[in-house]
């Protein structure tokens, strides 16, 4: 052993390596020194893979510098190989992993995990041609050569999209110029935000800068690459989802990494993407929980992309909706509004109208049994008879077990064995969920009321009644189970649950119907106001402007203020006062708030040895869920909320770390989840 050590000699410059490896134990979250044996000397460079032994076996790691002298005291293992030397981790990424594992509390391997994609050899040895496009059958954002990128093409005219917001031409003419103005945008009803993005990126490619561009999922892709396409022209840019599979994914990872291209659109996970010269980040929708990294360290793609903004980075958060997080930084003063003047948006929206809980419902008996409003059934008959589609959006998907009475509320239940009654298949008799026994004569036994409804009606339920309430029209359905991406421009009833609402074909729907907005707003979560605003604007922004007879209605009280931004396409005016209430309350991102969860006595231990800022605040701990086989304490999670001011952010952060580490080092069998600023908080 000591001989063949012997033999091997370390490079003559700079012969020690440091390695981040691939270990995400928090106590061992830091570098590790490795000299380099000479025959390895040009292949282990900044940012290349190798192999490396550790603690017994060998791990993957990467190497962040080479040095000549190492601060172990001890004598240092040789590298075991170099696995690439292609420098896939820039030295900036690597800072941005270093930075966002700090701030929440995570591991620099969970970050690099999220950050540089696996490696995929035959990609690496590929140069980059327009022969991709045509054997991947993609758009041409792939089709590009190693060449570096050719000169965006001037436009001909100034984009007059921009020109509708106030501060919108002046924002892209900064972008031209190679400054970095910073905005949060809101769109106006029935925007194509994908081409106002490809404008603004177009914009900053020309002054010789790099573009990075996140949002939530593939569908939002494909718009934006055919826009990026379209203006930018071919081999322009490149996309990155984890949806391509392990070889497309790396090979325009590597795109981007040795500078073919400077624009990249992806998901969250592009927010870490090596982007030449970056002169402009782009996310859109930012209220999305897309966005949220549902693996360690939870990170936001907000929180990423706001890491990387230098001062000579631009920034453009837009979406119909607005968060408290982006009127925070409004109210800071970091970022300015880009919005329409009221004038234009009352000639873009259609019109919006309220419904609570005493409407009435139409006089035909199909609508009537739909349990549909007078009004929201003529706003769907007149756009059907003028052939144009209709959305209708329903909380939550298929059929929806729970019943309670239509006149107090009260929860129905089986008179022989007080199980809970649900509607099964198509049948309109309710029946006991656990004797099976048909309710038919149900009578409530607190008012004496004798009509049921649903606590929230599905999806699928929906599409039934509504067909039966419009004979002869098609229905589709858009949702988890199946998710259409467009439907024509004819008339049909489009359901759909959140998230998942199609485009229509040619200038929009007809008409929109949100349907039980209260059971949307009565969920008890911190973000249940917000996130349903953004739900509505997001499927009313698809429905015609009223000049061409689009209507929206939302079954929701018109007092409450998430309707009345709605009605009035009020984000900002929501996001100020959901901002200013969640201050007083002492909620993010007013504060930085910690989430704990964990079995009780790992969560007890883990809280116990922290030492937190005389400022914080303890929220619990309370129990949150039981498994299955019963109310045993090993079944039992308990969450605790630890709340900081923003100032004391590093403390509260530094503090989680270390009780991690110490727990990963006393292996205790039973880790606790650490989350800062959660998105849910219930």
């Amino acid at each position: 052993m000591n001989r063949s050590r012997a033999a091997i000699e370390p490079a003559a410059q700079l012969p020690v390596a440091r390695i981040a490896v691939a270990v995400p134990l928090p106590h061992l979250d830091r570098l590790f020194d490795y000299l380099v044996p000479v025959k390895l000397d040009e292949q282990v460079v900044v940012g290349s893979r190798v192999r490396v032994r550790f603690s017994g076996r060998l791990v993957d790691g990467f190497v962040v510098e080479r040095v000549a002298t190492s601060e172990h005291p001890g004598r240092l293992a040789f590298l075991a190989r170099s696995v690439s030397p292609e420098p896939v981790l820039r030295p900036e990424i690597y800072h941005l992993a270093r930075v966002i594992a700090d701030r929440c509390a995570g591991t620099l391997a969970d970050v690099l995990r999220l950050a540089i994609p696996p490696r995929h050899a035959e990609a690496e040895r590929q140069v980059w041609s327009p022969r991709h496009a045509e054997v991947e059958k993609e758009s041409s954002s792939a089709a590009f050569s190693g060449q570096p990128p050719q000169t965006v093409p001037e436009s001909e005219s100034e984009p007059a999209g921009w020109s509708r917001y106030t501060a919108g031409t002046a924002f892209l003419a900064a972008l031209a110029d190679g400054r970095a103005p910073r905005a949060v945008w809101s769109a106006l009803p029935g925007e194509q935000w994908p081409e106002r993005i490809a404008e603004a990126a177009a914009c900053t490619l020309r002054g010789g800068r790099g573009v990075l561009i996140v949002v939530p999922d593939y569908r939002e892709i494909a718009r934006l690459d055919a826009a990026l396409s379209h203006v930018l022209g071919g081999g322009q840019h490149v996309t990155l989802s984890a949806s391509l599979g392990p070889a497309r994914r790396y090979r325009r990872f590597l795109a981007a990494q040795r500078g073919a291209v400077r624009c990249v659109l992806g998901t969250r996970a592009a927010a870490f993407a090596p982007v030449d010269q970056l002169g402009l980040v782009v996310l859109w929708d930012d209220g999305d929980d897309l966005h949220v990294e549902p693996r360690a360290p939870y990170c936001h793609t907000r929180e990423v992309l706001l890491s990387r903004v230098a001062d000579n980075v631009a920034v453009l958060i837009g979406g119909f909706a607005q968060t408290s997080e982006s009127q925070l930084l409004l109210q800071s003063g970091w970022a300015r509004s880009l919005r329409a003047e009221p004038a234009a948006i009352r000639r873009r929206a259609p019109q919006i109208t309220a419904l609570g809980e005493d409407f009435q419902h139409a006089d035909d008996a199909a609508a009537s049994s739909a349990r549909l409003p007078s009004v929201a059934w003529r706003a769907a008959r007149d756009a059907l008879a003028r052939d144009m589609p209709v959305l209708v959006q329903v909380p939550r998907r298929g059929y929806i077990p729970s019943l309670c009475c239509q006149s107090c509320r009260q929860a129905a239940r089986c008179a022989q064995c007080a199980g809970m009654l649900a509607l099964r298949g198509g049948s309109q008799t309710p029946q006991c969920r656990l004797c099976g026994r048909p309710a038919s004569a149900w009578r409530c036994g607190s008012c004496a009321g004798t009509r049921l409804r649903a606590t929230v009606i599905g999806a699928r339920r929906t599409a039934e009644e509504l067909g039966r309430a419009f004979p002869g029209v098609p229905v589709r359905m858009s949702g988890k189970d199946a998710i259409v991406d467009c439907v024509p421009d004819e008339a049909a009833l489009v359901i759909s649950t959140p998230g998942a609402e199609p485009l229509a074909e040619g200038a929009g729907y007809g008409a929109a119907l949100l349907l039980d907005g209260w059971a949307l707003l009565t969920r008890p979560e911190l973000r249940a106001a917000e996130e349903t605003l953004r739900r509505w604007m997001n499927a009313a922004a698809l429905v015609r402007p009223l000049s061409e007879g689009g209507r929206v209605v939302v079954l929701a009280d018109g007092g409450l203020l998430v309707t009345q931004a709605l009605l009035r396409w009020a984000a900002p005016w929501f996001a100020e006062r959901e901002l200013a209430e969640r201050a007083e309350l002492g909620f993010p991102p007013a504060v930085r708030m910690a989430k704990l969860t964990g079995p009780p006595d790992a969560l007890q231990q883990f809280a116990a040895g922290l030492e937190l800022p005389a400022e914080a605040q303890l929220l619990g701990p309370v129990p949150l869920s039981t498994g299955a086989t019963g109310d045993s304490a090993a079944a039992v999670m308990e969450q605790l909320l630890i709340r900081v001011p923003r100032a004391q952010t590093r403390a509260l952060t530094q503090t989680l770390h270390a009780a991690r580490a110490l727990a990963s080092a006393r292996k205790d069998p039973d880790p606790v989840r650490v989350q800062l600023d959660p998105y849910e908080i219930g």
